[in-house]
């Protein structure tokens, strides 16, 4: 009796020790995108999980890699042509998860009669280097046999600026087209100042899916750490997807601190969704097109079957009860 007395007492000790064990800390780079809000509500339930969430906001996704390299983030929101990039300049890291789809649409000046791909020759075109915008650009232009270039000399003169300055650019008229993600895009039209050419999904990309991409220090050396992890991506995700209002206000009023309308969020989640997966097929597809392009200056495509690891998404998933 004393013996299974002192048992019980030690299993007690041992959790509530455990249960009063200081969180992990968990660094996040992320992007100012709407759909990339369940990403960001991470850190407002990680206390579920006994983790920290330490956000960080890049400009872009490539931002994110000299950083990854650097043993200053552990996990990363990520367009996947960023991700491949890194993949394949020799970042350690590993796709987890798919976290969002869609997101990218083709804006003309309004004051310009561009109603297609093939009315952007002669056109200048601004694009994000590195994103999944810069890809679907490059497929478009492809489909429509026009030539491109960040020189002058082609049908197609591309101008790489950041995200942020691709708007102004436009209303501007510094450019005449524009790849953007969401909001943004939508925020153009709804000012009045760009016009939708086409929602660049009619390629052998398709929608692209965003990443959630691991380091594989943390993938291999902290396994408890990376279960839960992806525990509190699944249930973040499941919370946006079965709560749009509680969606729309997290990103409209804590990542876009009320800089974007009701309507700007509405349009721009019409053009993209929050997801919990990717598939091997998709990420082969996205790095075999960076390399026939030219985008990321790949040397070789990389397998996906050598960094695409979904098994605690899988777990994660089934505890949750998601499909």
């Amino acid at each position: 009796m004393k013996l299974f007395k002192f048992i019980l007492l030690a299993a007690t000790l041992a959790f509530s020790i455990n249960a009063f064990a200081a969180p992990d800390v968990v660094r996040l780079g992320n992007l100012k995108f709407a759909h990339y809000g369940a990403v960001s509500y991470m850190k407002e339930i990680a206390s579920k999980y006994n983790l920290v969430i330490e956000e960080r906001v890049f400009p872009k996704g490539l931002d994110i890699l000299p950083a990854t390299i650097a043993g200053e983030i552990d996990i990363a929101a990520s367009a996947l042509d960023a991700a491949v990039a890194g993949r394949a300049s020799g970042v350690q890291i590993y796709i987890v998860a798919g976290f969002a789809k869609g997101g990218a649409r083709i804006v003309g000046r309004a004051d310009l009669n561009i109603k297609s791909i093939a009315d952007l020759k002669g056109k200048k075109v601004g694009v994000a280097r590195g994103g999944a915008q810069e890809l679907l650009l490059a497929a478009e232009l492809s489909k429509s046999n026009l030539t491109w270039s960040d020189q002058p000399g082609k049908d197609v003169q591309i101008f790489f600026m950041p995200f942020a300055d691709l708007n102004q650019a436009l209303m501007q008229k510094n450019i005449d087209a524009m790849c953007q993600s969401e909001p943004q895009s939508s925020q153009a039209i709804n000012k009045g100042y760009g016009v939708e050419v086409l929602k660049p999904y009619d390629t052998p990309i398709g929608e692209p899916v965003r990443v959630l991409v691991m380091t594989e220090k943390m993938y291999n050396e902290k396994r408890d750490v990376a279960e839960r992890v992806l525990k509190l991506f699944a249930e973040a995700t499941k919370t946006f997807l079965d709560n749009p209002k509680l969606a729309e206000n997290y990103v409209r009023t804590q990542m876009f601190k009320n800089q974007i309308s009701s309507e700007d969020y509405q349009d721009a989640m019409s053009n993209a969704s929050f997801t919990y997966d990717v598939s091997l097929e998709h990420v082969q597809i996205t790095a075999d097109l960076m390399k026939k392009y030219g985008v990321g200056k790949l040397t070789a495509a990389p397998l996906a079957k050598d960094w695409v690891r979904l098994d605690l998404l899988d777990k994660a998933k089934k505890e949750l009860k998601v499909k």
